[in-house]
């Protein structure tokens, strides 16, 4: 089963690679998303707190300390 941390990691390759298609045909949205995403990262880090993994969190469980799935 999937860890909340690798899925955030996955969910974030998606949203990038969406907004690379809508780079061509909606940049204004395509410029939003990639803010968007910037300033989470941005706050995840200044704060050691990200949003997405504490929303998935409560849905999937976390990874180990070890950084490994739970079994």
């Amino acid at each position: 089963m999937m860890c909340a941390e690798r899925m955030q990691r996955i969910f974030l390759a998606i949203i990038l690679g969406v907004n690379m298609g809508l780079a061509v045909s909606q940049p204004k949205i395509a410029f939003l998303i990639q803010l968007a995403v910037i300033v989470l990262l941005l706050i995840g880090g200044f704060t050691g707190k990200c949003l997405s993994i504490e929303i998935l969190k409560q849905f999937i469980p976390p990874c180990d300390a070890d950084g490994k799935e739970p079994k």
